[in-house]
């Protein structure tokens, strides 16, 4: 239970009022452009910083914390290799969707290969986004406000949180989400570093903190291959399939980048973001190693070593969702815990906010507009208001459902890795293979589905076990799914010149990019600032290596 003063109390209502009044004044809704992208004008810090608060939900912020408390920080390595993945995305990939003018992933899949591409992609990405996302961020939010009330009704805080975000989401569409996010971004980092400071100071400080947990493999990104979190191989071969989807694929994400004003405005965004991604593995995940050391839940001889989150659950009745907000309770005075508490309200209502921002533009751009094509922009977003508030009651009535899995980056990882690789595998060859057409990236997109829907099945209906950890289950199907997409190609005609030309890179694109930047000062050059990311990412990676 967190013991919430008045004053923590004041601190959390005053944040709720503010960001929903500030939501709705920067609301936009006149048009489709500027309801579901915000007008296509945001510079640079608004992209990145509303790119960080959408990825940082409140299962994000706990699902980290619970990581730690289980396994050390073997968790970041999602966090650095997918800062790579970023670089790659806005190098180039990320032209591409700005330049096309596109309002959708899927979208981008209809013009390189054909409709039914892109009905499949938009289909399994609003169920993930209702399932995966928009759930499993009611549920962590629900959590919280349950420690914080413990004899709430866990439906009717779910229910309540579904309204808070949602007041401001439907009727300001992207301008009142992307508004919010920024605020939202440093309420995030602020409460998030004070509570890891707190925290590191209840351990003794950082010579304390080593010395406690140097031994093994608690401080270590590289671990071995039978590691339940993070395999070696995996980390290298498994997290950039599942980091290009959440970067490059996923409408939540790659939506504030179609917002940016220009190409340079939307890269920079990105290579933004990822710099504040650096800064996770401190604020995020060394808490909750902090918390294994500090005996947060009262259990007696709760061993050193490295155990699992079901064992740590059936065996000692810990469950690790709830760390983050036990470590908030603990460690932190009297005032800042409200603040630390809006921070993680923040995390739950921009990732809410995004999530449905993102479904009522897939649903509206990639369903209804192809069924009422003369449909008026006014009508678009009157289409799209509706479909967010059918998305949170399906969310609300999901959301209990979740409790279910170990832990929720656990949840949300696992299933990603068995829908991610055959899209990963159609965009790549899409944007690199001229030779790919539509008839090859549908196949290798169902025959992707097949493989996927054939591993969930045994294990969640017959719990028949897999024998490879989802890391290592990725690049298998997305291989699969890239052998049947180029067969099937080789097989059947080229695409049309009209396709590829337009939705292809080639060498010619980088050489006039290449001129393009001669002129431009270094340190505003977005190459130059990429190669400082990379070099300060692998860095990271030698700390802890």
């Amino acid at each position: 239970m967190i013991n919430l003063n008045i004053i923590d109390l004041v601190v959390l209502v005053l944040y709720i009022i503010f960001i929903v009044w500030w939501g709705l004044k920067n609301s936009k809704s006149s048009d489709s452009d500027a309801y579901f992208l915000a007008g296509r004008d945001l510079k640079w810090p608004m992209v990145g910083l509303s790119l960080f608060a959408a990825s940082i939900s409140s299962s994000t912020l706990m699902g980290n914390s619970g990581e730690g408390f289980i396994n050390g920080i073997a968790v970041f390595n999602y966090n650095w290799i997918s800062i790579l993945v970023m670089v790659f995305f806005a190098i180039f990939f990320l032209p591409f969707y700005i330049k096309s003018g596109i309002f959708t992933m899927p979208e981008f899949l209809e013009r390189r290969f054909d409709v039914r591409s892109r009905t499949y992609f938009s289909f399994i990405t609003i169920v993930g986004n209702i399932f995966l996302d928009a759930s499993a961020t009611l549920y962590a939010g629900a959590l919280i406000i349950n420690m914080i009330f413990p004899g709430a009704d866990m439906m009717l805080i779910i229910i309540g949180m579904a309204v808070v975000a949602g007041s401001y989401t439907i009727i300001g569409g992207l301008s009142s989400v992307i508004n919010t996010e920024v605020i939202q971004a440093f309420i995030l980092i602020i409460g998030s570093t004070l509570l890891a400071f707190f925290a590191m100071d209840s351990i003794g400080g950082w010579d304390a903190f080593y010395t406690q947990f140097q031994d093994g493999v608690w401080l270590k990104l590289t671990r071995s291959m039978d590691d339940p979190t993070v395999p070696w191989l995996g980390m290298w071969i498994g997290i950039p399939i599942l980091g290009f989807y959440f970067w490059g694929n996923n409408q939540v994400m790659v939506q504030r980048v179609l917002s940016a004003k220009s190409i340079d405005h939307g890269r920079k965004g990105v290579l933004l973001v990822g710099f504040l991604y650096l800064f996770t593995l401190f604020i995020f995940i060394f808490p909750g190693v902090i918390a294994r050391g500090i005996n947060l839940f009262g259990v007696e001889n709760l061993p050193h070593e490295i155990i699992s989150g079901s064992e740590l659950k059936s065996k000692y009745g810990i469950n690790t969702d709830q760390v983050y907000p036990r470590l908030i309770n603990k460690v932190l005075p009297v005032g800042l815990i409200g603040i630390i508490l809006s921070a993680m309200i923040s995390a739950l209502t921009s990732a809410l906010s995004a999530t449905l921002n993102s479904v009522s533009t897939l649903f509206t751009m990639d369903f209804y507009s192809k069924f009422d094509k003369n449909a008026s922009s006014e009508k678009k977003v009157k289409v799209g208001k509706i479909t967010a508030v059918i998305t949170l009651i399906i969310a609300i009535l999901w959301a209990p459902y979740i409790g279910k899995f170990d832990s929720l980056i656990a949840y949300y990882q696992e299933i990603m890795s068995y829908l991610a690789p055959p899209v990963v595998a159609t965009f790549f060859l899409g944007l690199f293979w001229k030779r790919s057409n539509a008839i090859g990236a549908f196949s290798g997109l169902m025959s992707g589905l097949f493989i996927a829907m054939i591993i969930m099945s045994a294990k969640y209906l017959f719990g028949i076990p897999i024998g490879l950890h989802f890391l290592l289950l990725a690049p298998i199907i997305l291989v699969l799914s890239i052998i049947v997409n180029v067969a099937v190609s080789l097989a059947t005609a080229s695409p049309s010149e009209e396709k590829v030309k337009a939705n292809t890179w080639t060498k010619a694109i980088w050489i006039e990019e290449t001129a393009a930047l001669k002129n431009v000062v270094w340190y505003k050059n977005f190459r130059v600032q990429a190669l400082l990311l990379v070099l300060a990412c692998f860095g990271m990676y030698a700390l802890f290596f």
